[in-house]
């Protein structure tokens, strides 16, 4: 490494700095540091783009910012002149990547993985170039395989090896079955990185695993190991599970910038400089700065978190939508004011019913013993006024405003 360094310039050894200070931020593991740095100053040295990995099981094609995590890490990489390696598993993706599940996965049919790949590359064109996009399929190289083939790439790993995961362990220890087909799935998550010669490859926490295979077989076939890149898995709206749309705590990116803005405000403090290392795309001395204010007491922390949710905002909407969504939050939620704009609906019912069948009519709330909770904790609105009598009955009538929670209006319609 010492050799590498001395035949850069001083400011060719300031660049190979600066860049690893941007990779290294929020980054739960580099896996080792040291081989990055040295790949980041040889690809400067030679003028020679770094080949970044990112394998997709595209099962779930929803978007939300936990996703972004990963993502963003990538871009800073595509803005440094790398090219970016997207692996589209619609090999992989027929077994399913067996992490983080009791069971053997639902196997997906070619027309859903093509499906679900089209769904991530228009999502994905948030935060990447895809024009500058290197995207391959891994079936080109994995369905070319004979059985002889498969059976040397088994053999450049135990069973014992594969058993040290903890999905593995964890249906061992409690009798629960273990298809032959999923011990397959890191094997050739491995052989990808083997194929295209990458030279890091990022993902989550929960791909440790699956990651590490790269480095493995690289070096079995004989090829210059990949780093792994480990991101956190980020936080959801509730502070304490990993960002799902199954849970209800995300942000999708996909979301109008209003409903983005209006989530985001509730982030809890506590993960106010985690979001805003993982998922936007402010600088290292930037974040840097909001930390030291919001430690100092300088920075006020509702203040930050609108920073927070402007800038999450501004990056899939625009600056104008940014700015209109902290207007309508600031009249809105801040000032008690009624939104400009308030979604409608035709009533075509009877013209007086009771407050809670209306809330579960519209759709409003789930269910009638929510709706009831709903009133009890005084969050509905009738016309701007809070209701508290869970036996209240509504007469219709055109114009109505109804409001549940700070961010759900609706106004009805008879005419």
């Amino acid at each position: 490494m010492e050799k590498l360094m001395e035949q850069l310039t001083e400011e060719q050894r300031i660049e190979v700095k600066r860049q690893m200070t941007l990779y290294s931020q929020g980054v739960q593991e580099i896996i080792p540091t040291e081989e990055l740095e040295r790949k980041v100053a040889k690809s400067i040295l030679e003028d020679k783009p770094l080949k970044i990995k990112l394998g997709l099981d595209p099962s779930a094609p929803d978007v939300h910012l936990g996703h972004t995590v990963v993502l963003n890490k990538m871009r800073q990489f595509q803005e440094n002149g790398h090219t970016i390696q997207l692996i589209i598993g619609d090999f992989t993706g027929k077994i399913g990547d067996p992490t983080g599940k009791s069971v053997a996965r639902k196997q997906l049919t070619d027309e859903e993985v093509k499906q679900n790949a089209k769904t991530y590359f228009e999502q994905f064109a948030k935060v990447i170039d895809m024009d500058k996009v290197e995207l391959h399929y891994n079936s080109t190289w994995l369905s070319k395989l004979n059985f002889e083939d498969v059976i040397q790439l088994a053999g450049k790993i135990t069973v014992a090896r594969l058993l040290e995961r903890d999905d593995f362990e964890e249906r061992m220890a409690f009798n629960k079955p273990i298809s032959l087909h999923e011990f397959f799935y890191p094997l050739m998550q491995g052989y990808d990185s083997v194929v295209l010669k990458c030279d890091i490859e990022l993902g989550g926490t929960d791909q440790h695993f699956n990651i590490l295979m790269g480095r493995h077989f690289q070096e079995k076939y004989g090829s210059e190991k990949q780093v792994a890149l480990l991101m956190p898995l980020l936080e959801g709206l509730d502070g304490v599970e990993k960002m799902s749309k199954s849970k209800k705590n995300y942000i999708g990116i996909d979301e109008s910038p209003q409903e983005m803005y209006g989530k985001a405000m509730s982030i809890p403090d506590e993960l106010m400089a985690k979001y805003f290392e993982l998922i936007t795309d402010l600088k290292p001395a930037e974040i840097k700065e909001l930390k030291d204010r919001l430690e100092a007491g300088t920075l006020h922390p509702r203040d930050a978190k609108m920073l927070l949710a402007k800038t999450i905002v501004r990056m899939y909407h625009g600056v104008e939508a940014a700015a209109k969504a902290e207007q309508h939050f600031i009249s809105v939620f801040q000032k008690g004011a009624m939104p400009e704009e308030i979604p409608a609906v035709q009533w075509e019912g009877n013209t007086e019913i009771s407050l809670i069948d209306l809330l579960v009519k519209l759709k409003l709330l789930s269910s009638k013993s929510e709706a009831r909770r709903m009133i009890e904790n005084r969050g509905v609105k009738v016309n701007g006024v809070k209701a508290t009598d869970t036996k209240l009955e509504v007469t219709i009538s055109n114009g109505l405003i109804l409001q549940v929670g700070k961010r759900k209006f609706v106004e009805i319609k008879t005419v």
